[in-house]
């Protein structure tokens, strides 16, 4: 689009990138998930494995709950894709890279990433620069959320933006939302989980959400203050944190059939549980699972 202006993903969005690459370079195998795709995409300087917030150390438990969660979304896509779904939504992509790391899937599905504008520009130059293009079955849906959602939290407008991409609105789909919802009011996040309530029977939707500080082992507590002081300062604070039958209510009363929690602890164990290298999750972020 012509008036699009690329602008480097924010903060987040590329220490995810990291984390998940420094999985695979620092921590022994088996791995839980092997992608280095986002840190060719971000390509920081050379120094970047010395920045604080990569300290194998000090970070493994946010490294382990970002590869856990995304481990647990790409099983969920290929059982779905299994069942005949065929149509992948990711909100808030930022440098998600499955259709790049998992293309004997993805190339099955109609995969729609939603991002804002500047940074899903900055992401379609890097895919071209770096050789993987846009395949036609990729479609990268630019939404001004901020725009679209309002003062009122709406979160609307992003679905007419996916019919026009190509998305049907009348076949299931299975909806991501990773890593967000901290940062929305609970009114928009609402609206999200009614829309997507809204799609065709047989859809899904996985969304992360952060537990409130008391419900936190209290080894982790002072992780999530520090990860909460640093997301203050780069102008991205953290808003909502949900306790679980907090947000099981808030898909319930959106439309959803069904609904499940999917605590944090089930992933340390589904995915970490053999490990002799004592790398394990923190707690703070846990999984809501919803069907049409």
């Amino acid at each position: 689009m012509a008036d699009e202006q690329t602008a480097a993903p924010d903060g987040t969005a590329l220490r995810v990138a990291l984390w998940r690459a420094m999985h695979v370079q620092v921590d022994p195998p088996p791995h839980v998930l092997e992608d280095e795709v986002g840190l060719r995409l971000a390509a920081p300087d050379d120094g970047w494995r010395r920045r604080p917030d990569m300290d194998p150390r000090a970070t493994s438990g946010f490294r382990a709950a970002i590869v856990a969660r995304a481990r647990f979304i790409e099983d969920l896509v290929a059982e779905q894709a299994g069942h005949g779904v065929a149509q992948y939504v990711v909100l808030g992509a930022g440098l998600d890279t499955f259709a790049q790391r998992r293309p004997e899937i993805a190339s099955r599905l109609r995969v729609f990433e939603v991002d804002q504008p500047g940074p899903q520009a900055w992401k379609r130059q890097r895919l071209i620069e770096l050789g993987y293009g846009i395949p036609d079955w990729l479609r990268l849906v630019p939404v001004d959320f901020e725009a679209s959602g309002g003062e009122e939290g709406r979160g609307g407008g992003w679905g007419e933006q996916l019919s026009a991409a190509g998305f049907d609105p009348g076949q299931p789909a299975v909806v991501v939302s990773t890593g967000v919802t901290m940062y929305l009011t609970k009114d928009a996040t609402a609206a999200t989980l009614r829309e997507i309530a809204g799609l065709a029977p047989g859809s899904t939707l996985a969304m992360t959400f952060m537990l409130p500080a008391e419900l936190l082992d209290d080894a982790d507590r002072p992780g999530l203050q520090a990860s909460a002081r640093g997301a203050r300062a780069s102008g991205t604070p953290f808003i909502s944190f949900y306790t679980p039958p907090e947000m099981l209510a808030l898909a319930r009363e959106a439309g959803f059939k069904d609904a499940q929690h999917v605590p944090g602890t089930l992933l340390a164990e589904r995915y970490f549980a053999d490990r002799t290298d004592g790398l394990r999750p923190s707690s703070g972020e846990d999984l809501l699972v919803a069907t049409t």
